[in-house]
Order: structure tokens, then sequence, then C-alpha cells
């Protein structure tokens, strides 16, 4: 048997609070639309300037500091939309006036008025930076952080068997949390495909379209046979010039270590050889993604065997300022050396911060091995 829960006013007095038409059309006005939430804080927030003026001018700007006008200012910008935020910035200039007007302009002073001038001009470019993307509060860094873990999660590999290992490492130019390098993932039963994915730009400036990206790439990847071509011909449909898009995709079956890669103007893929201990590089390559309607990759296959690896990394592991590509492979190869003794899993890290110190740019690696 259910029970409805409690009322939030008594019947009794509902009762008298009905008798009373004020007190009823104030109750309709601040209960109507649904910007009620907000029309409310405004009301709230303009009551408490306007009180804090009051107190400050006729009781003690020590225990009713005017200061606490720029802390309302800041509140404001941070829940508030701009033209509820206009109505309460002429509140918070009423209390500063009514404070100068009866106490003199010594009352507020140069340095506070200074200080909420400049609070006020933060307040307003948060409120239109909130206006443009049609959220209150604080919900668009919430919405960035969600799209951030989603992408980091994304960016994880798939879990595999103990006879294989796995390792990723994304860095950020500037330490920003978006990038222009992400993977995208899957594994049905044995099989399991890795894709790479490198937008020009780097840090923030590429990080949206990386997120965009990102889904699309994350959708098609294990849906189509021809990975690379799909998503070829998905940007190629896309209008406007927004910079190159280069990618490596591998298809690994873990049951027999065989493997194919297809590059679409992505730096080369670089294998290990434990039986020659030696690193050769993979001779997949295609065009950039984008750029012509139909692509053709010349894709490379062979077999990881007990204690070989692969190693997937984006251009901003190997190109620096003035220095040739090839140089940077190069480089590449012989840091990785440096894997060996202490291991993939604990040299992938060492390897990303060894190659990209000196300059500031994105730059992942994928680390795949077979113990």
């Amino acid at each position: 048997m259910s029970t409805r829960p409690a009322p939030l006013i008594p019947p009794r007095v509902r009762a008298v609070l009905v008798r009373v038409p004020f007190l009823v059309a104030a109750v309709r006005f601040f209960r109507r639309g649904p910007l009620a939430r907000e029309r409310n804080l405004l009301v709230a927030l303009t009551t408490l300037a306007l009180v804090i003026g009051v107190l400050a001018a006729k009781v003690s700007t020590e225990f009713f500091s005017p200061s606490l006008l720029i802390l309302i200012t800041l509140l404001g910008g941070l829940q508030l939309r701009l033209r509820s935020l206009v109505k309460l910035l002429v509140g918070v200039g009423v209390a500063l006036g009514y404070i100068a007007i009866t106490l003199g302009v010594g009352g507020v002073g140069l340095g506070l008025m200074v200080t909420i001038g400049f609070t006020t001009v933060l307040a307003v470019l948060m409120a239109r930076t909130r206006g443009k993307l049609g959220v209150q509060g604080l919900r668009g860094d919430a919405m960035l952080l969600e799209l951030r873990d989603r992408l980091k999660s994304q960016g994880e590999l798939p879990a595999l068997p103990k006879d294989w290992g796995g390792k990723v490492v994304l860095k950020q130019a500037g330490g920003s949390s978006f990038g222009g390098d992400f993977l995208v993932s899957m594994r049905d039963g044995n099989s399991v495909e890795i894709a790479l994915v490198d937008v020009s730009g780097k840090g923030v400036d590429a990080g949206t379209r990386a997120l965009l990206l990102s889904g699309t790439f994350g959708g098609l990847l294990g849906s189509v046979e021809d990975f690379l071509p799909a998503c070829n011909t998905y940007l190629h449909r896309q209008r406007g010039d927004e910079g190159f898009v280069t990618a490596v995709h591998v298809r690994l079956d873990l049951d027999t270590g065989d493997y194919t890669i297809t590059s679409a103007g992505h730096p080369p893929v670089v294998k290990f050889d434990a039986g020659t201990g030696n690193w050769q590089v993979a001779t997949a390559k295609g065009v950039v993604l984008g750029v012509v309607p139909d692509l053709h990759c010349e894709p490379d296959s062979g077999t990881l065997r007990k204690g070989d690896a692969l190693l997937l990394y984006t251009d901003g592991l190997i190109e620096q300022p003035g220095r040739d590509i090839d140089a940077g492979l190069d480089r590449l190869l012989g840091e990785a050396e440096r894997l060996l003794p202490s291991g993939f899993r604990d040299g992938a890290k060492a390897l990303v911060n060894a190659m990209s110190s000196g300059h500031n740019d994105d730059c992942a690696l994928v680390l795949i091995w077979r113990p």
C-alpha cells in the first residue's frame, strides 16, 4: 500500500494563506515560469546588496563592509544570465551610491571602486560566455569535464589477455586536458582494433575538433571493414578547410599475433623484433585523410611473436623545429633501445618524456607487446 508524501505546507496554514491575496500573488510570482530559480536568486542577491548598503551606511562599515558587494557581483556573474546580471549590477550601484552619499566618497574608497569595477567586467564576460553556450551556472564547465573524462576513457586500451601487454601515453601541449591527438580502440572476441589519430593544431585549439572526430571515428571502428577509407569519406563530405587529419589503424589477432597496419599520412609504425633485437619501420602508407575522395592505402602486415612489440606514435614525438623528420625518427629508434632494460610498460612514459622535452606539442604513444 503506497503512502503519499506529506505536503510541504500543512492544510491549515494553506487555508490561511489563500485568504491573503498578496501572499498568494507572491507565491505564484516566485514559482512561475521556467526561470523561477534565476528570478528568485536575482531578487535575493539584489535585496542582500541593498541591505548591505543600508547597514554599512547606518550601522558600521566594519561589520557590514562594502567589499561584500564584490562577492555578490561575482556570484551573479557565475549564476545569472546577462539580462538578470545587469539588474543586479544596478542594485549594487545603488547600494554603493547610498554609502558614498551617506559617508562621503571616502566611505567607499578608490581601491574598492576599482576592484568592484574589475569584478563587474569579469562577471559580464562570464555571463556572456554562458549565454552563448545556452547553459546556466557552472554547467558549461561540468560539460567540458564530462567530455574530457569520456575522451580519456575512450583513449584507454581494451582489456587484453594475460599473455599480451599494452600501454598508452597521451601528452597534450601546455598541460591541457584537451589536444589534437586521440586514440580509439575496441575488442571483439580475440580481435583488437586500434586507431591513433592526429588532428592539425595543438592543445585546446585542436581539442574541440578532436572531441568531435573521436566520437565519429569511435563509431566507425569495428563497424566497417575499411576503417580509414570510411573516415576519409566522412571528412571529405565536411565543408570548410579546418586543417588535415592523419591516422594509423592496426587490426591485431590475439590468438595468432597476426596484424595489419594501414596508414593515412601518419608517421610509420615501428616493430621490435625480439629475434634480431632491432626496431623495423613498417611500410604502410597513404594520403592524409579528407584530401582525396577515394583513399588508397598500402597496408603492411606481419606477426607478433613472443617478445615482439608494435609502437604507434604521432608526429609530435619526432618533429622538432629546424630538424628533419627522419632525424627525429632515428632519435626515436635510438631512445627506444632504453625500453629493453626496464621493460616496455615502464619505459613507455620515459620515452615520451625524453622525446618531447624541449618543445611544446601534442604527442601520443601506443605500445602493444607480447611478453
